[in-house]
């Protein structure tokens, strides 16, 4: 007669509240940073169609979303803007009354104790679409760092409590690092987008932003698809200038990149699952392919277990409700 083993794993998965009372990662809001498109107008809802949910949203009705948030638990948004002009200096990224700066104040009138992301870039702003001033078709790095250090102590100025430069440019950090604390906001930190790679993920985002190059694509200054000690070097870098959060972009293929980045340097460590991650996992549930909470939530979870301490997603509502429901 065999002897049955002695050790069975299964014994802490055939009761559902001991499942829970073992998981070693769990989802709680804190995790969490809600993406917001911002547009010029009044009244505008505009829903993205490669994104079901996700809307352009002008000032007014970004209130009344961020409203929503806050009363779901939810701590952070991280805002983009599209401008009601754009030019090839993509001058109204730091233009005082630009639709950041007014989507800022307009937020910290009427919400306290909403964290106040801003997206540190140029592509929704130039009219070509690329992420800096250009020279024929290359993109400037110095030049560009200069005015994303301006947009960045415009934002602060207008009420940002956290800013986050997704460009790519070389020495970004350390530029926006001393204009912050030359006017004063040595408080504000820094959340990198230190790994960033040149992703075909972001395909829904760029309908969402009106970020569409012009011509040719991001791989001059974005990451390669295949590289990981390239992404660590950009993380060290980007801490040694002075940023207090580095971020890997996109998450769901670069797990091993969040996990690597976690235990190199033991930073606080942030994760975008971009539109395109959404986007899919929209699509699959609408078509019954899949069941969209429960891939929602196992997605969610791997990022997390990877390492990131926070994450950027456009299902962070549908998450913090599923909290609600499930934590009672």
């Amino acid at each position: 007669m065999s002897q049955f083993p002695t050790i069975r794993h299964r014994r802490l998965r055939y009761n559902p509240v001991i499942r829970d009372m073992v998981r070693e990662t769990e989802l709680i809001k804190n995790d969490l940073i809600y993406p917001l498109f911002v547009v010029p107008g009044s009244n505008v809802k505009k829903e993205v169609k490669s994104m079901p949910g996700v809307y352009q949203l002008s000032i007014d009705k970004l209130v009344e979303e961020c409203k929503e948030v806050k009363d779901l638990g939810i701590p952070a948004i991280i805002l983009f803007g599209i401008p009601e002009h754009k030019d090839e200096k993509g001058s109204e990224a730091y233009d005082p009354n630009g639709i950041i700066q007014k989507a800022l104040r307009a937020l910290k009138a009427d919400l306290k104790d909403l964290v106040l992301i801003t997206d540190v870039c140029m592509c929704e702003y130039t009219s070509h679409g690329h992420c800096g001033l250009l020279a024929g078709e290359e993109i400037l790095n110095d030049e560009t760092v200069s005015l994303l250090a301006k947009e960045a102590v415009s934002h602060a100025e207008a009420g940002a409590d956290m800013i986050a430069p997704s460009d790519m440019m070389d020495g970004r950090i350390a530029a926006i690092r001393k204009a912050l604390d030359y006017k004063g906001f040595t408080k504000i930190p820094i959340m990198s987008y230190a790994a960033k790679y040149a992703s075909g993920f972001y395909g829904p985002f760029r309908d969402a932003a009106e970020s569409t190059p012009a011509f040719g694509d991001r791989r001059s200054h974005q990451m390669d698809i295949g590289n990981i000690n390239e992404a660590l070097r950009e993380v060290e870098e980007d801490i040694k200038e002075g940023a207090d959060i580095v971020m890997v972009k996109p998450a769901g293929a670069y797990l091993d990149v969040i996990r690597e980045v976690k235990q190199r340097f033991a930073m606080p460590t942030a994760a975008y699952q971009v539109s395109g991650e959404y986007a899919m996992i929209k699509a699959a549930g609408a078509n019954g392919w899949i069941d969209e909470e429960r891939v929602m939530l196992e997605a969610a979870t791997a990022i997390k277990r990877a390492g990131a301490d926070m994450f950027l997603t456009y299902f962070a509502k549908d998450i913090a409700r599923w909290i609600d429901k499930n934590r009672k």
